[in-house]
């Protein structure tokens, strides 16, 4: 048996992938305990321990619909039991306050039976931040900005405290993947970075903050999606590039991760030819398709495991995504993962209600009947749980021969100090403010000094945004750190630029634009749309357009601010100001939802040092082979010279 534990030296890797094995040990003892374990376990219980489906909706006997779990029940307790689950993945639905969440996960530990859950979370910060009552931090492209791999730590660090204290034991972050298409729809400033050094130096303290907090880290999406130009949600993305390619650039940071003892290694929905051109006729259309990287032992076995060392859990991405199920079937996934050589099936089947329990059913029963048949090798099963198991021994989830504990009533005044802390806070703050990117500010437009009692009016793609600028403006008039200004706000969401929005322009003083563009388009980077209702795929782009056009031909101040990926602000090439927070989220439910456009916002009035460098290059929208801004571009907002 091949647990992670019985290696313990190998040969390090040089930069391109040569073999070498993880360097990770443990004593004798526990190798013994655990290989003991698990030759004691049923072959039910071991399968269990594979699968991780999610309880994001529940609907109890007797209701209408199903809803956030958010209270644990007697039936999905039954569930966890009937099945053996090794794991649940938590939603922000099921995580709507500290407290209540802290006793929902107490809940679900203490229908686990002998061996307790790994209960996950994807808490990546930024634009994936499931918490609804923790720090959010800026997300991982604003961390790219400060090439700090110290704010880096501190975010692995504030995240895994947070988790730790609810009884979360499972981060699945840090992406890893490098980020060096413009036109990804799922990856973008959810990565550092498109220098795969970079990525690999602020992923792995990410990593280090999480795991020195007991927090199992995930690197994610092995062997990489930050190349792609679909979304694996929707379809199944295909990655061409040659091996050594892949080796240069996309492989790296997950090397590096390796070499520092990453916990668990997630999988991408992503078809690699290079390593793996096998081809399965699609259940979708009956077309032919590459294995993509969860279901490919080419792949995980021969690539991850034997070439690049990892003896530690695979895990895979959501396997209810069209990526596999419209192409292979929940049933044939599962089998086809597992002997690829993935150790936990994510998201296998749906069941939100026990009216839906058969789809786990179906799943369970089809592992065991295949291990009884010999299509999954039992040797494989063996491993899989071995490696689970001394994941949980490693990181306190479980010691043999103990039973869970609750405390419920100490664990929730502990975590009610810990989420959302002050000192949390700082350290969010002080990680966004050094990550606020200025890229262009011609004829001095910022900072923006208004005058007592002059109008700021402020334009954003939704409700949301406007109200995080109108607020964070307001606070800093209470707080006398800029004079008093009058704030009007108006969001994209009614599509059209009209006369009503020139008026209120005119009689403005100065204007902050926020852009959210997922995917540029040349078609509209030249004029103005009046009085029209713009295409849905359009308005985002036409809309701040049309408020800078207009704007700057009136010779008002304007700023825009890009709120999403970086790369939107090659649409506003005339720009005179021009800023980037990587992040979109705004106010709702009484609380801010991401610290980015708070972090913008006071830069442009100059309350805080511009001091974020693009971990990206900018390429024109119209002309992809030139460069508008380059990677490490930035500037002083107060001399208006790049940073050093």
């Amino acid at each position: 048996m091949l647990g992670r534990k019985v290696i313990t030296l190998g040969i390090v890797s040089v930069l391109l992938g040569s073999s070498f094995m993880s360097v990770r040990s443990a004593s004798a003892n526990e190798r013994t305990d655990v290989e003991q374990i698990v030759e004691e376990m049923s072959l039910e219980e071991k399968v269990g321990q594979m699968l991780m489906p999610d309880f994001r909706n529940w609907k109890k006997q007797g209701q209408s619909k199903a809803t956030g779990l958010t209270e644990m029940n007697t039936e999905v307790g039954l569930i966890i039991e009937k099945y053996h689950l090794g794991g649940v993945i938590l939603f922000a639905e099921n995580v709507v306050g500290t407290e209540q969440t802290a006793r929902l996960v107490d809940g679900l530990q203490r229908a686990s039976g002998d061996i307790p859950l790994f209960v996950t979370i994807d808490q990546e910060g930024g634009i994936v931040t499931r918490l609804q009552s923790g720090t959010n931090l800026p997300g991982n492209m604003a961390v790219g900005a400060t090439r700090n791999k110290n704010h880096a730590y501190k975010a692995g660090k504030v995240i895994g405290a947070e988790l730790s204290s609810l009884g979360i034991n499972v981060n699945f972050s840090p992406v890893l993947d490098v980020n060096n298409n413009p036109d990804n729809p799922v990856i973008g400033v959810r990565s550092f970075s498109s220098n795969p050094e970079l990525v690999a130096k602020l992923g792995t303290s990410m990593i280090k903050g999480l795991q020195d907090e007991n927090i199992a880290a995930t690197a994610k999406h092995f062997p990489g999606h930050g190349d792609t130009a679909v979304d694996s949600h929707y379809g199944l993305p295909l990655v061409e590039h040659s091996q050594e390619r892949l080796r240069e650039v996309e492989l790296y940071p997950f090397q590096q991760a390796i070499q520092k003892d990453v916990d668990m290694i997630m999988t991408a929905h992503v078809q690699f030819p290079a390593f793996d051109d096998t081809t399965y006729i699609s259940k979708k259309d009956g077309k032919k398709i590459k294995v993509p990287a969860t279901l490919s032992k080419k792949v995980l076995t021969d690539l991850l495991r034997k070439d690049m060392g990892f003896d530690g859990v695979i895990v895979t991405d959501a396997l209810n995504m069209k990526a596999i199920v419209d192409n292979f079937g929940q049933e044939e996934a599962v089998i086809m993962a597992i002997n690829a050589g993935v150790d936990i099936a994510l998201m296998p089947a749906q069941v939100n209600s026990l009216e839906m329990e058969q789809n786990l059913a179906s799943v369970f029963n089809s592992v065991i009947e295949a291990v009884k048949k010999n299509t999954i090798p039992m040797e494989e099963i063996d491993d899989s749980v071995e490696r689970i198991l001394s994941l949980k021994v490693e990181r306190g989830v479980y010691e043999p021969g103990k039973s869970y504990e609750s405390n419920i009533d100490t664990k929730v005044k502990n975590a009610t100090k810990i989420v959302g802390s002050k000192r949390h806070i700082q350290i969010e703050k002080k990680i966004t403010s050094d990550a606020v990117t200025l890229l262009k500010n011609e004829n001095k437009t910022l900072p923006f000094k208004p005058k007592k009692n002059e109008k700021v009016i402020v334009f954003a793609p939704f409700e949301d945004q406007v109200i995080s600028m109108k607020k964070t403006i307001e606070t800093l008039i209470e707080k006398k750190k800029i004079k008093h200004v009058e704030v009007e706000g108006a969001a994209f969401t009614n599509k059209v630029f009209n006369e009503d929005m020139k008026k209120r322009i005119d009689e403005a003083d100065y204007v902050i634009a926020g852009s959210y563009v997922v995917k540029n388009d040349p078609a509209v980077n030249d004029g103005v749309i009046d009085d029209t209702i713009i295409d849905s795929s359009k308005w985002a782009t036409v809309f701040p357009r049309s408020v800078m056009n207009y704007s700057q031909n009136q010779n008002k101040d304007i700023v825009m601010m890009s709120l999403r990926n970086p790369y939107d602000v090659a649409n506003f090439p005339e720009a005179k100001a021009v800023i980037a927070v990587y992040g979109f989220k705004g106010y709702a439910n009484g609380r801010f939802h991401s610290p980015n456009i708070p972090a913008g916002i006071e830069a442009v009035f100059g309350l805080s040092k511009t001091k974020g460098k693009l971990p990206v290059d900018i390429p024109s929208v119209t002309n992809p082979e030139e460069t508008l801004y380059p990677y490490g571009f930035g500037l002083n907002i107060k001399n208006g010279k790049p940073l050093k």
